[in-house]
């Protein structure tokens, strides 16, 4: 090497530290040539016993750090430096750093938690904090304490903390490098606010600050945009520039990519997502535009399912990306935000495993044989409620079992590095002769929608089938535009998956894609409401929705492989059909046959029906006779949520209530009739019934009312509180017990001439109350004193009445006269 970079005066310490203490944590400043001169000098340390392992957040990165580590030594890459990422890989028998992926480390410790042959693991641009990355650093902690105490550990980073982690390490010394940065001068330059009504677009003002910058400052000009939408969307905005145009994201083809990492002859202006934060060095830069924005998946615990959200960038992502202007030279940086702004930055970005979907976590710590994650040391450990949700979804593809460990289905999931989803489909799909399918669907899903969606407007098409038709021939006939650059990148990697399935080239039935997508997403099988269009249930519980102007808004059952998570039913963005004769293997694979009894409160009735269900999906159901022991008990249920009203109440049996509360009211002995002692009594009385009964029709309150009773009683209720009392004119009238402690008679005046005795029940000890109505049925007089009626009132109420009711007979002596219920006869 001819130029000693910072990190370089500090290689001594750090050979030391490792060791010594068999850790270390570097923060080294961007520029400091941590990435590229720590693993070449470690390979000299007396400690080191087998090769380096490197670990990357990206492809790109993993692939441009080896390139450059073998140019520094003045080999090809696969000689003494290697690489291994996601279908690509170029290690020997001769590699002693190998630059890997982080998920890489998980499936080498799932194969060898020793990790026997490797010296020491270096955890570089640490700071992202991806779970791979935290879960790699907590098993590799785990080998060297528990197995491999030779053992050391690395974690390099820019802009992290180096305290929590140098205490997870068990102190770790930590070593501070400063970088080699150039000066930078920071230009701010918010977007103007828009006009009322108006929403703001980014991407007109980015092209704006490119061309300023283009006319200012000299060099190439990267320019940091939260994805891929924006970056074409800018790139045709500046299809007039001088400079090329060129996008860097993570879609883009590894070759591609490395390109833009090599030195080039004309002036660009590199569009690029975050991949272009940290590791890279990308020749010629001397202006950063960043837009401030940044793109980040974010699992929904509602749903079940992960986004993409555009967020504000962190500061330490702002710093990392402000750095990339001052690598090469004096350099400008233009932030599309003003300085007043700054201070509302948080500090750094969340660490992944606070927020993505911990399925694939939880299939790799069973893998580890980790059944409760507290074994192992975590800067973060994982929440138990996301961890619990991951495990439940495993369980449902058959990973893991109840247990939570490993099966032999989840061991095969484990060894594809897909999403336990798509490799639980893929398999399946490989067992079925459909590799061919399921390598376009693992490459499609995996990846954004090649459907380009318009500005504005509505999503195109969400039938997944049209994508996998998409992946065949071009001149396919699509109700949508398709992004080509992704097109060939994924067509691509559904040769890969075809390599790595073993399934054979050739054409691909997009007519199963419901079929195999079911494999993936059984929680998200989706049943049409009935009677509905465009809106579902998802087997899981949740609601989804469809515009009706979608295609499969009538479809009967769909699989959902994308939703929002916006409103109480979320928006489907992207689904296949399940037919018939899928849906009916499926059921007779998966499906639970339950029998449902409940109380139907608008019937006032049982109602029993044997259910298929999928989950929250009611497949089909048929009407049943419950057992009489599930009748009582939902009966019983039943009439004590909608009260004791629901029974057949008739006059009788109401009376009969009142008589019973009556002698309730005057000996406790008697029992109590109010509804809460009732409904104490409601299963007893139920279950006195031999029939199977599951309408409240069908029951006679009354037995209610005096099943209790004894026998005798029975007969003393006649005797003591009669429903009916016998007038002196022999008419048997009803007796009105509503008020208990004051029941009364209502009869006519004419038909009580000649009684002087008030009336009485109870063994004559409750007097009635006598209400004494006119020839019309109008109360005239109350009184417990029939007697002393006679004497006093009755002379004030003959005046006032016989001119009113002349017909009737108002005798000046009633005791004399005889009881009557007509008219007096005519002369």
């Amino acid at each position: 090497m001819t130029e000693l970079l910072p990190i370089e005066a500090v290689i001594p310490t750090l050979v030391a530290a490792l060791e010594t203490s068999g850790a270390a944590v570097v923060t080294a400043a961007p520029g400091a040539g941590k990435t590229t001169v720590v693993p070449l000098r470690l390979l000299a340390a007396p400690w080191l016993s087998g090769r380096i392992i490197m670990l990357e957040p990206r492809r790109i990165a993993a692939r441009a750090a080896a390139s450059r580590l073998a140019w520094h030594l003045g080999e090809p890459v696969g000689e003494t430096v290697g690489y291994r990422v996601r279908f690509d890989s170029r290690t020997s028998a001769r590699t002693r750093i190998e630059v890997v992926t982080e998920g890489v480390l998980s499936r080498v410790l799932a194969a060898d938690p020793t990790l026997e042959g490797y010296g020491a693991v270096v955890f570089d641009e640490f700071h992202e904090r991806s779970i791979a990355g935290d879960l790699g650093l907590a098993l590799t902690l785990q080998a060297r304490t528990v197995i491999r105490p030779d053992l050391r550990i690395l974690v390099m980073s820019a802009t992290i903390d180096p305290g929590p982690v140098a205490r997870l390490l068990g102190g770790a010394p930590t070593l501070d490098v400063p970088g080699k940065i150039h000066p930078i001068e920071t230009r701010y330059r918010p977007p103007p606010a828009p006009g009322p009504g108006r929403r703001l677009r980014l991407e007109p003002h980015v092209a704006q600050v490119i061309r300023e910058s283009i006319a200012e400052a000299p060099g190439d000009v990267l320019v940091f945009l939260p994805g891929v939408g924006e970056i074409g969307r800018v790139a045709e905005l500046l299809a007039d520039i001088e400079p090329a145009v060129v996008p860097l994201h993570g879609s883009l083809p590894l070759d591609e990519q490395a390109a833009i990492l090599g030195p080039s002859t004309r002036r660009r202006v590199v569009l690029a997502t975050s991949v272009a934060e940290t590791s890279l060095t990308i020749p010629g830069v001397r202006v950063v535009i960043d837009g401030g924005m940044m793109r980040v998946p974010r699992f929904s615990p509602r749903t079940g399912m992960t986004r993409l959200e555009t967020v504000r960038v962190s500061r330490a992502s702002a710093d990392q990306r402000r750095g990339r202007a001052g690598r090469t030279g004096p350099g400008v940086c233009y932030r599309l935000w003003g300085p007043n702004e700054e201070a509302g930055l948080v500090a750094a970005n969340t660490p992944e495993i606070l927020a993505a979907d911990l399925t694939p976590l939880a299939l790799d710590l069973a893998s580890a044989g980790i059944i409760d994650p507290g074994d192992l040391a975590w800067l973060d450990p994982p929440a138990p409620a996301a961890l619990a949700q991951g495990r439940a979804l495993l369980r449902l593809l058959g990973a893991i079992g109840r247990d939570d460990r490993l099966t032999g289905e989840g061991r095969r999931m484990a060894a594809l590095p897909l999403h336990p989803r798509l490799a639980h489909m893929a398999l399946w799909a490989k067992a079925q002769g459909l590799g061919n399918l399921a390598a376009r669907l693992a490459a499609i899903l995996g990846d954004r929608d090649l459907a380009r969606r318009p500005p504005a407007g509505e999503l195109p098409d969400v039938d997944l089938r049209l994508r996998v038709e998409a992946l065949g021939d071009d001149r396919t006939q699509l109700p949508f535009e398709v992004d080509r650059g992704l097109r060939t990148r994924l067509r691509t990697e559904a040769r890969e998956w075809q390599r790595r399935l073993g399934a054979s080239e050739g054409p691909a039935d997009p007519e199963r894609t419901g079929e195999l997508l079911a494999r993936a997403y059984p929680d998200r099988i989706a049943q049409r409401r009935p009677g509905q269009i465009g809106r579902f249930l998802l087997q899981n519980g949740r609601g989804a929705t469809l515009l009706p102007s979608q295609p499969l808004a009538r479809a009967d059952y769909l699989v959902v492989a994308e939703v929002d998570d916006a409103g109480a039913d979320s928006r489907i963005q992207l689904a296949a059909p399940l037919d018939g004769e899928a849906l009916a293997e499926w059921v007779a694979d998966q499906a639970e046959r339950r029998e449902t009894v409940e109380w139907d409160s608008a019937r006032r009735a049982v109602r029993a029906v044997e259910q298929l269900t999928l989950g929250a999906i009611v497949v089909s159901e048929r009407v049943v006779t419950p057992s009489r022991e599930q009748a009582i008990a939902a009966l019983g249920a039943g009439i004590r949520r909608d009260g004791l009203g629901v029974l057949a109440w008739t006059d009788a049996t109401n009376r009969l209530r009142q008589r019973l509360a009556f002698l309730h009211a005057i000996d406790n002995a008697w029992p109590d009739v109010g509804d809460a002692a009732l409904l104490d009594r409601l299963e007893a009385w139920l279950e006195r019934d031999p029939r199977v009964v599951t309408a409240t029709a069908d029951l006679d309150p009354a037995t209610l009312l005096l099943g209790t009773l004894p026998g005798a009683n029975r007969a003393a209720v006649e005797r003591l509180a009669p429903d009916r009392y016998s007038v002196p004119t022999g008419s048997r009238l009803a007796i009105d017990y509503s008020d208990p402690r004051n029941p009364l008679l209502a009869v006519r005046l004419q038909e009580m001439f000649g009684e002087t005795t008030t009336p009485t029940i109870a063994d004559g000890k409750v007097r009635l109350t006598v209400q004494l109505l006119s020839p019309a049925g109008r109360p005239l007089q109350i009184t417990q004193d029939l007697a002393g009626f006679w004497r006093t009132s009755y002379h004030d109420v003959r005046r006032e009445m016989k001119g009113r009711y002349p017909k009737h007979s108002w005798p000046e002596d009633p005791l004399a006269a005889p009881p009557t219920r007509r008219p007096k006869r005519r002369d």
